[in-house]
């Protein structure tokens, strides 16, 4: 078909992970005289990346600036990371108002905002700031929230495969009139370590299941809630219904591009959410502020104990 890049199927899908320095698919970046890192407020000619970011090994995305601030703050207590009597912890990236950028000894904590666009922004800009600074073996995490399907609210989902509104584990992109389609493929040896990192003891549940990554909060989703709605409830409940037998167990808008994306570079990666709400149940979130604070710290710890098991800290 003309403008129609097939794709492997998801089992033939083969994960060439990167091994050493980060490299990245484009040739051009080579011959640039300079890099310019819009969106964070960096460039491989104005800093010294390899002085800043060379020993970064992990790096963990998530939707919100306070809480990729937070997440920072967190991994300074669980690394015990000492900051220079007087000084607290800096968003490199203030000279942008886009996105954060937090860092933490080698764990670089940023924010992607909402959505597939602007995770793929951010996505690209992480990947040239490591490749410049030769970061070497770095795994990527997105932490986040979603809307759990047949799970009580508070439940950490690890990411077992990503899908899209119907169900295809592949992200499509529009590059130069071609529709080019790009396997959603996670590491399952990094999912189950880090369902492993789970506790007894944790006083929420987690499990792994396949997540759905649609473009649109209300619509995309079966909501209705939103400002247009051309179905009727037992449309949404019976459309619900169906994807969760066939696995979904949470639904957000990053994780396709992010799994795509990751798989395209051979970065190890994972998505570990915490679900707010029951979507079996309703479409609105009314769950205290209090709460849901505590409720999105739960992806942290997973992510955290897995951290500190690869750095050797106990």
């Amino acid at each position: 078909m003309a403008g129609f890049h097939p794709i492997k199927t998801p089992e033939d899908a083969v994960i060439k992970q990167q091994q050493g320095p980060m490299q990245i698919l484009n040739p051009n970046i080579d011959i640039e005289d300079e890099d310019v890192l819009y969106h964070i407020a960096l460039s491989n000619r104005s800093h010294d990346l390899k002085d800043m970011f060379q020993d970064v090994k992990f790096v963990c995305f998530g939707g919100s600036p306070s809480r990729m601030k937070k997440f920072a703050e967190f991994m300074v207590n669980e690394l015990k990371y000492k900051l220079v009597a007087g000084q607290s912890l800096c968003n490199i990236a203030g000279g942008s108002d886009r996105y954060v950028l937090y860092k933490v000894g080698p764990v670089l904590s940023v924010s992607h905002g909402m959505g597939i666009p602007s995770l793929s922004i951010i996505f690209h800009e992480i990947v040239k700031l490591l490749f410049h600074a030769g970061s070497s073996d770095v795994m990527f995490f997105r932490i986040g929230t979603s809307g759990g399907l047949g799970v009580e609210p508070g439940t950490v989902i690890i990411t077992e495969e990503a899908v899209d509104g119907i169900l295809r584990p592949y992200m499509e992109v529009a590059t130069l009139g071609m529709m080019l389609q790009y396997p959603a493929a996670l590491d399952q040896t990094v999912l189950k370590e880090l369902v492993a990192s789970s506790s007894p003891d944790d006083h929420f549940e987690t499990i792994s299941g396949k997540t759905m990554c649609t473009y649109d909060f209300y619509e995309g989703q079966g909501r209705l809630d939103g400002a247009f709605c051309d179905y009727k409830k037992s449309d949404k409940m019976a459309f619900l219904k169906r994807i969760h037998e066939r696995g979904v167990r949470n639904i957000e808008m990053e994780s396709l591009c992010f799994a795509a994306y990751c798989h395209r570079a051979g970065i190890k990666s994972a998505v570990i959410c915490v679900t707010l709400l029951d979507r079996l149940h309703g479409d609105q979130i009314s769950t205290p502020h209090d709460i849901m604070e505590e409720w999105q710290s739960r992806p942290q710890i997973i992510v955290s104990r897995y951290i500190k098991s690869k750095l050797g800290i106990i």
